[in-house]
């Protein structure tokens, strides 16, 4: 029986961060521009299991989107900001700026883009990378 119980508790401590919820007071921001036809950084570097809060700003007039489908489907986004991603896509117009605070445990790669007629072509495009 004790080593049942033994075996029982390494399994919970061994759990993963993802079972348990996010302190969102402790997440880090991350400021993402949106500008004519580029992000910045295009690059954008973050740690499973932290919890974040990415900052979008559009320093451009007109409107611009950051679309990364796959990142939003795999990360745990707060209840408050879910309604800001729309199918994995925030849509920001010109001058605008909102906070999406999440936390994503799958490490990888995730290709972003801004889904406005040719403004990939042009290269707004970036990743996120997971470490």
């Amino acid at each position: 029986m004790n080593r049942a119980l033994f075996t029982a508790a390494l399994l919970l401590a061994a759990a993963p961060a993802a079972a348990q919820p996010a302190d969102w007071s402790r997440a880090q921001q991350v400021t993402v521009t949106l500008s004519n036809f580029a992000y910045a950084p295009e690059t954008i570097r973050l740690r499973r299991g932290q919890p974040y809060r990415l900052h979008f700003v559009n320093a451009a007039d007109g409107g611009h989107n950051f679309v990364a489908r796959e990142f939003f489907a795999a990360a745990t986004v707060a209840a408050e900001d879910r309604a800001r991603v729309d199918e994995g896509v925030i849509e920001l117009g010109g001058g605008a700026s909102g906070d999406v605070r999440l936390r994503i445990d799958a490490p990888g790669r995730y290709e972003v883009h801004c889904s406005h007629f040719m403004h990939t072509t042009f290269g707004m495009s970036g990743e996120i990378l997971v470490e």
